[in-house]
């Protein structure tokens, strides 16, 4: 199972913080780093930045929306990006959440699964050749694109719920999960997506888990602040469902907290159900904690 980082400053700080984030996660010596696209910086537009100065960690986006945008556009925009990487990216896309996509962008989001299973029909040839011949009912498309430099990447899609899953092991290159327990990647995630690959014809996919993870001596106080840090994926529909589905109350009891043997102990035992990389999203408080929690994630390595 490969280790990767999730950044944090593409949201909270600048573009030179960022660049220093995956810089270190890279001199650590970490398979990934993972950037969340949400309210602030463009996930996509930083990452070319970072690959041009961050030479050898695969770069990840976690994740793009796809409603707002078209996904010939952003199959341009992604081999823009491997083009300034030097093909070390992976696009983590997802649909986001009905009150982002219809309540703050005035959207639809109508038919979630034929939406995705369109949006993946032009987006996968245009990532992988390049060119697209597609009728369906919302997209149709037939174009190529010619970024010269570039070369094919990845797709990885947020994909929780079955039906998802199935769509995404049918078309793409795997899956990225968070708020996801490991009951629940061991029971849902895992054989459903392996499944539609395989009757697909498809490789094996990536199944990218990332949770939040803290080595403290106050599992109590991290517990609390896991609650309070990260309480709106207990309220967003796709989250509360994998959560109900591991029988937790909220994100903080899917949490890796504790000693530092019982976080390697609990990271290490996802790839033994089939996860095949794991993003560890840090959330230690003090600096003993920042510097312990990268200590024992680095330990993994």
């Amino acid at each position: 199972m490969k280790i990767g980082i999730f950044g944090g400053t593409v949201n909270d700080g600048t573009i030179d913080d960022m660049v220093a984030e995956a810089r270190s996660a890279e001199v650590d010596g970490f398979a990934s780093y993972w950037a969340p696209q949400i309210f602030g910086h463009d996930a996509l537009t930083a990452l070319a930045i970072v690959g041009r100065e961050v030479p050898r960690i695969e770069l990840g986006t976690s994740v793009v929306p796809t409603y707002p945008r078209h996904p010939m556009m952003l199959a341009q925009q992604c081999l823009t990006v491997n083009a300034a990487s030097n093909g070390r990216l992976t696009l983590g896309i997802g649909l986001s959440h009905k009150v982002v996509i219809e309540n703050m962008m005035g959207m639809s989001f109508d038919k979630p699964v034929r939406h995705l299973k369109e949006y993946l029909s032009v987006l996968m040839p245009l990532a992988h050749t390049g060119a697209v011949s597609f009728n369906g009912e919302v997209y149709k498309s037939h174009a190529s694109v010619n970024v010269k430099g570039s070369s094919p990447f990845g797709v990885v899609v947020a994909a929780l719920g079955p039906q998802m899953l199935k769509v995404t092991g049918a078309l793409a290159d795997g899956t990225l999960t968070w708020c996801t327990g490991p009951d629940t990647l061991r029971t849902l995630t895992v054989p459903t997506i392996n499944e539609a690959a395989d009757a697909a014809g498809r490789p094996k996919p990536r199944v990218i888990a990332a949770l939040p993870v803290c080595v403290t001596n106050d599992k109590a106080a991290a517990m609390d602040r896991a609650a309070k840090v990260f309480v709106i994926y207990g309220q967003l529909p796709s989250y509360r469902a994998m959560l109900d589905h591991e029988g937790v109350a909220g994100p903080a009891d899917i949490a890796i907290i504790g000693t530092q043997s019982e976080v390697q102990d609990r990271i290490h035992a996802l790839g033994d159900i089939g996860v095949t990389d794991f993003a560890a999203v840090e959330f230690g408080a003090t600096p003993d904690e920042i510097s312990n929690t990268r200590a024992a994630i680095k330990g993994l390595l």
